[in-house]
């Protein structure tokens, strides 16, 4: 068995210049606040920025200077960034709505870039974060990717866990990535679920979670009828933008693959997050689930 993340060493810390600082732009999940204690850790003090309503209550943000930020005041951004002396940029953590545009809060920075945030939501997840991170560099900021500030919670190769595959969930780990890459490379999402040898759950802009409801409401209501096991695999999308959304895993991936019936669950090793590791696996553990980093494919470069 191995652990599911690279060594620090290997991977290599984001080093900062003397008087540098490290915004966090934080959305849901516990990634924001894995990235913040990492680089308080090393004597960074970072600023995070939570966005309302996707950030999660009681996640830990107390113990850094931060505020909370509406999507529609999201033209007031760099100048919170700036007066709070932030020179790189980390997005981090999942949301989930787009921005209304009835009710954005207007100012001049704002309106001369309304036609791209307007052409920039029209398109896919990985296009909208692509017109961020430029925005953002545009400005002056430094867009860096959560893996290089917290390198220690990106995936390895091999199996981490005392459950391994059989034979069969090798053929539907084969399927569910041949559907994650498809629906990846249309910009839709990044991870599948495949029972009996063929994909039977696409994950979609609602993530993975739910998409693993899904699948629990499908045995249960018997469209599965006859079918054990089954395998999750996520993986980064081609040309994603791996500055920011990266695949995710965490306890509550276990906990929902579970509760859909799988066998376990299979990640892009090096493309992919590792969030609790060491909790994750104890659970997995617990449940005999096998947890596995398969080997990472080759991709373009993000545009």
């Amino acid at each position: 068995m191995t652990m599911p993340t690279t060594t620090s060493e290997a991977a290599g810390y984001l080093r900062l210049a003397p008087g540098a600082r490290v915004g966090i732009i934080a959305g849901g999940g516990k990634l924001p606040i894995e990235v913040a204690d990492a680089l308080a850790g090393r004597g960074h003090a970072p600023f995070v920025l939570a966005v309302a309503g996707e950030a999660e209550p009681d996640t830990g943000f107390d113990r850094h200077e931060h505020m909370a930020m509406p999507l529609e005041e999201i033209g007031s951004l760099v100048g919170v960034l700036r007066r709070h002396g932030v020179t790189h940029v980390v997005l981090a953590g999942e949301i989930r709505r787009r921005p209304r545009l009835s009710a954005l809060r207007l100012n001049l920075g704002l309106l001369a870039i309304v036609p791209h945030v307007v052409s920039a939501l029209a398109r896919g997840d990985d296009g909208l974060l692509k017109f961020v991170v430029r925005a953002f560099e545009a400005r002056g900021f430094k867009v860096v990717g959560a893996h290089e500030v917290v390198p220690e919670l990106v995936a390895s190769e091999g199996l981490w866990t005392r459950a391994a595959p059989q034979k069969a969930d090798l053929r539907d780990m084969e399927a569910a990535r041949v559907a994650a890459e498809a629906i990846g490379a249309l910009d839709i999402g990044q991870g599948a679920v495949a029972i009996g040898g063929r994909a039977i759950a696409l994950e979609g802009i609602e993530g993975t979670d739910a998409m693993l409801a899904r699948v629990k409401d499908l045995r249960g209501h018997g469209r599965l009828a006859g079918k054990a096991r089954g395998v999750l695999v996520k993986c980064a999308k081609p040309g994603q933008e791996m500055r920011a959304d990266m695949p995710a895993v965490g306890p509550r991936t276990v906990e929902g693959a579970h509760a859909a019936g799988l066998a376990g669950i299979a990640v892009e090793a090096g493309c992919s997050l590792v969030l609790d590791g060491p909790q994750m696996i104890s659970r997995a553990d617990q449940l005999g689930l096998f947890l596995l980093g398969l080997p990472a494919k080759e991709k373009p470069h993000a545009n």
